[in-house]
């Protein structure tokens, strides 16, 4: 155990960026009774210790990736990192950026369609700030946060497009034009998560690519599926220096008191319904970790009082125990949690700040 976590620690130093996780660890999988006790490491004889040190978190860390495993099917490797192969679209030029229509390749064959927005005005040989954006559960997928259909109010991609930054909208598998059949195209993922969180990755790789985007400042932001889909993504991939999550988490069990059928379709993890009975005792991570995992990233989560889906109870549970985490990198600035009077929503208010919060974190 001690040989892997250390081996695994000293790929974390070397191995680039864009490499793969699943490439750089050989985790194991150590259960834990409670997910919400952040500070304590355990060994697979269920040896506890407390979290002390930034280096014991990165062994817990480790952990927490593994177990998501369990659950979403691994990583793909680096043999799944297939050339991009970007083709363009048609383009819309408005008074503050094009948006143009791309599909690119994340593994062999398959094309993921996106909407790719770029700032004018940009000076000669300059670069921006690059945000993911990725939407929530609808029958247009990416046209809704680029601004072309579905909610005004989820238009987020245009909105930041307009202040400045680089924006990619993907489709999320079966969304929009993206039409992806788990049961066909799908047989090698373990879960529509896993192959939601490779696509997210790919798309990095495609804005790390762009000339008009700063590599060192990238973020994510999703509502809903997004939400969840950002955190899910941040975890496997530390490029993302931000994360915007809106009404996207709570613990398991505070969802629909501990009831997790909605988490178990093709679209996301069968194993919570297959392995781990619908039972949120059984299944092996938690949003507690995710948080956690973070630091010392930024998060931003917007969390209405009144989402009858992501109890805000459980929610400020979650940021509650992932505070300690943060501390830990003297980071806790970085943290922030807003409770606005709505529904399951993304309010302008809350949009607004998001958008100054991430101009700050991706400065």
């Amino acid at each position: 155990m001690r040989g892997s976590l250390r081996a695994g620690l000293h790929c974390l130093l070397l191995c680039p960026m864009t490499l793969m996780l699943a490439d750089c660890f050989a985790a194991d999988a150590v259960p834990y009774p409670d997910h919400s006790n952040l500070m304590v490491v355990r060994d697979l004889q269920g040896n506890e210790r407390p979290v002390k040190s930034k280096a014991d978190w990165a062994i817990r860390l480790e952990q927490i990736r593994a177990n998501m495993q369990l659950v979403m099917g691994p990583v793909p490797g680096a043999s799944q990192r297939v050339p991009l192969e970007v083709q363009n679209g048609p383009e819309e030029v408005s008074d503050k950026y094009v948006r143009r229509k791309v599909t690119f390749t994340p593994e062999p064959g398959d094309r993921v369609p996106a909407w790719l927005l770029i700032p004018r005005g940009l000076p000669a040989g300059g670069t921006a700030a690059a945000i993911l954006c990725l939407h929530q559960t609808n029958n247009v997928g990416k046209d809704e946060p680029a601004g072309l259909g579905g909610l005004t109010q989820l238009a987020y991609a245009h909105e930041l497009a307009e202040r400045g930054f680089v924006c990619l909208v993907p489709d999320y598998p079966s969304f929009g034009e993206y039409k992806y059949d788990f049961k066909k195209q799908g047989t090698h993922y373990a879960s529509g998560s896993m192959k939601a969180i490779w696509n997210n990755m790919r798309a990095i790789d495609l804005l790390e690519s762009l000339p008009q985007v700063d590599r060192t400042r990238i973020g994510v932001i999703g509502h809903s599926l997004g939400g969840h889909n950002s955190l899910f993504t941040a975890l496997f991939d530390e490029r993302l220096k931000a994360v915007v999550s809106s009404c996207g988490f709570t613990p398991f069990h505070d969802y629909y008191q501990g009831k997790l059928a909605g988490w178990t379709s093709d679209r996301y993890m069968p194993r919570i319904r297959d392995v781990y009975h619908n039972d949120p005792d059984q299944v092996p991570f938690d949003f507690y970790e995710i948080l956690g995992g973070l630091a010392p990233r930024s998060f931003y989560s917007n969390s209405p009082i009144h989402d009858s889906n992501f109890d805000l109870a459980g929610v400020r549970k979650a940021f509650a125990k992932a505070e300690a985490v943060f501390s830990l990198f003297d980071a806790q600035d970085r943290l922030k949690l807003v409770t606005p009077d709505a529904p399951h929503e993304f309010p302008i208010a809350q949009r607004n700040e998001a958008y100054e919060w991430l101009k700050v974190q991706l400065k």
